[in-house]
């Protein structure tokens, strides 16, 4: 009898330990962010100044966790044109959408991705070196949408 008491504490606890961790990593530490928010703002680095600009948005949804500088992600719009940014900001070589959680709706790493490699979408330096070894980068389809990630670069990667 009493083998059965503690199989079942330590199942229940497992699975009460396992629903907190689930919890914890896939809704726990993420808060919506405002496109005001410090930190947040939607600006691309320039061929000319390389300085970080603002760019015009707006439709701006996004998410971010004080826990990991990669679980920061963008939606949004931008009226400028794909001619326009390409000549005025820093194409980014070797962009890597990061998956966003399931119920981020608007973000969509693996369409996103396959955009980029076919050359549908383009993507933009936003801010090189954001946090230490990570840059913002901000893709851009033709028709305006736009979605913007943090992601390791090569200064972590060495």
């Amino acid at each position: 009898m009493n083998g059965k008491i503690v199989g079942s504490f330590v199942v229940l606890t497992a699975l009460g330990a396992g629903a907190v961790l689930y919890y914890l990593q896939v809704y726990g530490y993420y808060q919506p962010i405002p496109a005001t928010a410090p930190g947040a703002e939607l600006r691309l680095t320039s061929v000319a100044s390389g300085q970080p600009e603002p760019i015009l948005a707006d439709s701006f949804e996004g998410i971010d966790a004080d826990t990991s500088p990669l679980r920061y992600r963008g939606c949004f719009h931008t009226p400028m044109s794909l001619a326009l940014l390409t000549e005025t900001y820093r194409v980014y070589e070797a962009p890597t959408p990061l998956i966003a959680p399931g119920w981020f709706d608007c973000f969509d790493a693996r369409q996103i991705g396959a955009a980029l490699e076919t050359g549908e979408a383009v993507a933009f330096l936003s801010e090189a070196n954001i946090r230490p070894g990570v840059d913002r980068v901000v893709a851009i389809f033709p028709d305006g949408r736009a979605y913007a990630w943090n992601q390791i670069n090569e200064t972590l990667e060495e």
